[in-house]
């Protein structure tokens, strides 16, 4: 990625850290379904956030700019959280903690079946 690319990244994940921040967050059913599935509370989404980094963009995306991002919580959970980045609002998509075998590590994805 270019310089350019990478300060675009960094606009856009200080934008999502700013409206989570704010509790400008609106969670999809999926989200909330992942969430309470995983026994994920949105205080450790919330944390997560704040130290996340970017490890995929989807700017072209079908349904609208969002990206997959990748934080910890302040007890050293991994979390992964897919958010839609074009909006007033941080629209969470998806959450989930990132497991084998689709994830080797945290920001490392595992083999394709």
């Amino acid at each position: 990625m270019g310089e350019a690319a990478d300060a675009e990244l960094e606009s856009e994940l200080n934008q999502i850290k700013s409206q989570a921040a704010a509790g400008l967050v609106r969670i999809t059913q999926h989200a909330h379904e992942e969430m309470v599935e995983e026994e994920i509370r949105i205080d450790e989404v919330l944390q997560a956030i704040q130290c996340a980094t970017i490890l995929e963009d989807y700017p072209e995306h079908r349904r609208g700019s969002c990206c997959l991002l990748s934080g910890t919580t302040s007890a050293g959970r991994p979390l992964h959280m897919v958010c839609a980045t074009a909006r007033p609002v941080l629209v969470l998509i998806t959450v989930y903690e990132p497991k084998p075998p689709k994830w080797v590590t945290p920001t490392r994805r595992g083999k394709k079946l």
